[in-house]
């Protein structure tokens, strides 16, 4: 009797530990990383819900890898685009061993995790990060599914001077991998295109007071300001150009292209007074898939879609789409299925370059009317 009573407990433990590790090999643990506190935080937030609802998704649907049931977790982190911040999250991200990376939000926290990703052998795929130099390292685990700086610069650029008519042109940025990258980016184009730059200001991404700098621009009376930063700082920007009476058009990339930029500019963002570009964008055949999820963003987490979520819910889509043609969620068997990965998402065919950068990256172009953002081209 004592024997037997010895054998039962033992053998109901080994069955207990080999369900333990197959139900620890049915979790994928995909991560999102973007500013969940600080001025961005409403950015990386957008985007965490981007990669959350595809999360979602996926489990509700019960997707399989090679013929078994997974179920996905998303870890969600923090960097509150803080670069030393962001190298500690992704240190982090490679100790809990997760299958890939949604992020980061911002070019100046991307680029410095995606080597310590790199040296671990995990997939990244930025919805946001548009320098170029996250994709020249030559790191083959760094994706983006979003157009770089140097096309959404240039087009900026090119649009100020041939459809604006814009010949002075002033130029801010805040310092950042981000800010400095695409102000950089639009001179270039814009004096390619016959424009002049009467000045060049810089600010931090941190920055409320701009006064110093708007009044050296305005002795210089530019018909364009380009401002290479984020929302939190240009729409405070845009209500101090109002109160010093500088009327030119406001000019920058999709970090002020926001569905939070009237709120943060208050009085100060006039009809068809900022013309921006977001990296990304659809066409008229794809307008309705793009409706859609907005639609079920808004349903879901009561809110409107404020910047790039549905680029993360496709980085994270394409992610997935990739281990099911690899049938493994192991990095090192994925990854050359990611690298050739064809997948129609919502903001068009998801397919990468040599770089890891997007094919056929399109660009949209928007204004303001009545607080509202407004369409004015989609171009590539």
């Amino acid at each position: 009797m004592k024997l037997k009573s010895a054998i039962i407990p033992l053998t109901a433990a080994i069955g207990l530990a080999f369900a333990g590790a197959a139900y620890a090999q049915e979790v994928v643990k995909i991560a999102h990383v973007g500013p969940l506190s600080g001025p961005n935080a409403h950015m990386g937030k957008d985007n965490e819900n981007g990669a959350r609802m595809a999360v979602d998704e996926l489990n509700a649907k019960g997707f399989t890898i090679g013929g078994k049931k997974v179920k996905f977790e998303l870890v969600g982190e923090d960097d509150a685009s803080d670069p030393k911040q962001a190298t500690a999250v992704a240190t982090k991200l490679v100790d809990q061993k997760v299958s890939a990376v949604i992020g980061h939000l911002n070019s100046g926290t991307t680029i410095p995790a995606s080597k310590i990703y790199s040296d671990a052998g995990i997939p990244q795929v930025s919805p946001s990060a548009t320098n170029p130099k996250y994709t020249q390292q030559g790191f083959k685990t760094a994706f983006r599914v979003v157009a770089n700086d140097a096309q959404l610069g240039a087009a900026l650029g090119k649009y100020a001077v041939q459809k604006l008519g814009t010949k002075q042109i002033a130029v801010i940025d805040d310092r950042t991998a981000y800010g400095q990258g695409v102000a950089e980016e639009f001179a270039k184009g814009a004096q390619a295109a016959g424009g002049t730059i009467v000045g060049k200001q810089f600010t931090n991404d941190k920055a409320t007071d701009f006064n110093a700098i708007l009044t050296s621009i305005k002795s210089k009376k530019p018909d364009v300001v380009f401002f290479g930063g984020m929302d939190a700082v240009g729409g405070p920007m845009l209500r101090q150009m109002k109160q010093l009476g500088i009327s030119a058009k406001f000019m920058g990339g999709d970090g002020i292209c926001t569905g939070s930029l009237p709120g943060l500019a208050g009085d100060g963002l006039g009809d068809d007074q900022v013309v921006c570009a977001e990296a990304g964008g659809v066409d008229d055949a794809g307008k309705k898939g793009m409706d859609d999820f907005r639609a079920a963003y808004k349903k879901k987490f009561g809110i409107d879609v404020v910047y790039n979520a549905a680029y993360a819910y496709d980085a994270t889509m394409t992610v997935a789409d990739a281990m099911a043609k690899a049938g493994s969620a192991d990095p090192k068997k994925y990854l050359p299925e990611l690298a050739k990965i064809s997948h129609k998402g919502v903001t068009g065919v998801i397919a990468f370059d040599a770089k890891g950068d997007i094919k056929d990256g399109s660009l949209t172009l928007y204004t303001y009317k009545g607080g509202q953002r407004t369409l004015l081209a989609v171009t590539k």
